[in-house]
């Protein structure tokens, strides 16, 4: 199977690091691209982890680059409201000429996450439904046509514009890994982009979220199977180690040590990154997020190749 393989901006690790400068990460875009990176990808946190506001600098990335595809790993859109983001990824997907992905996330159940919400004005209780509502809401007016809309939000014979470059809108892939996942890409969503499933897990899930796309009359050869991994590469694979630890503390704080443990973190030699890539292709994957432990250049030509 050729897979695509995508590179995540390093916009967390940077604003801990007390260097907030977009320039630096618009300039590992424009390498990444002419290192033939088929993606770059944007994390979303409003202060549990600070980091730039994804789609403001997507747009910035989409106008330094030409070739790479763009996309959110993962958007929390809980917060957001839906015609606001509609409008702002369909002037993003303009900005990017038809290749701009959704990736988005419920929001897991932890304090600072809470916290996120609170400061932005929104209970965080039902957030599951506002989410998947919001999606609807927003795939609506991306269609170009009079939008009537009576629900958590009101939308009175409205059209927006403009319209995103894709028909549609952006393709939207569902992260997480629990059972409501699989029915919810299965039956309503283009791709999935996961932070978690060792290969065996991802099999599984890959395969029933076709199968349940089989049965809601949908083509599953139209879902992506996306991943998000993580990765620490050094022949010595003791130094490869430490650098992990030392980036995902420092990344996480009190929770890495659980974050650490997923299978999707590797530290090692080029091999075994090369390995890794390989059975979660096997298993369904065909685009691959890569987060890098520190020296972004460095990891950047290392992994240029994996997808080949």
């Amino acid at each position: 199977m050729t897979v695509k393989i995508g590179y995540l901006l390093p916009t967390r690790e940077n604003v801990m690091r007390g260097r907030p400068e977009a320039a630096p990460l618009l300039e590992l875009g424009e390498r990444a691209e002419a290192l033939g990176y088929a993606s770059l990808w944007v994390g979303d946190s409003l202060m549990a982890l600070p980091r730039h506001e994804p789609i403001t600098l997507l747009a910035a990335v989409a106008a330094r680059t030409a070739r790479v595809g763009l996309g959110t790993a993962v958007l929390l859109p809980g917060w957001r409201s839906p015609a606001v983001l509609a409008h702002q990824l369909a002037t993003l997907d303009r900005i990017a000429e038809d290749d701009a992905a959704l990736g988005v996330g419920i929001a897991s159940d932890i304090p600072t996450i809470r916290a996120d919400f609170a400061a932005a004005g929104v209970p965080f209780e039902r957030r599951v439904g506002r989410v998947l509502e919001g999606l609807r809401l927003s795939r609506a007016l991306w269609s170009g046509a009079a939008v009537d809309w009576r629900g958590r939000w009101t939308v009175e014979d409205r059209v927006l514009g403009p319209t995103p470059a894709q028909p549609g809108g952006p393709p939207i892939w569902l992260g997480g890994a629990v059972a409501a996942t699989v029915e919810r890409v299965g039956r309503d969503y283009d791709g999935w982009l996961p932070n978690g499933p060792d290969p065996d897990a991802y099999r599984t899930m890959w395969g029933e979220m076709t199968a349940r796309a089989r049965a809601s009359g949908r083509d599953p050869a139209r879902l992506t199977g996306a991943q998000y991994l993580t990765f620490a590469i050094d022949d010595d694979r003791a130094r490869a180690e430490r650098r992990l630890d030392d980036f995902m503390a420092e990344y996480y704080g009190p929770g890495s040590e659980a974050m650490r443990r997923s299978p999707t973190c590797y530290a090692g030699p080029l091999s075994g990154a090369r390995d890794l890539l390989a059975a979660y292709a096997e298993a369904g994957a065909s685009h691959f997020v890569l987060r890098f432990a520190g020296d972004q250049h460095r990891h950047l030509d290392l992994c240029a190749g994996l997808g080949a």
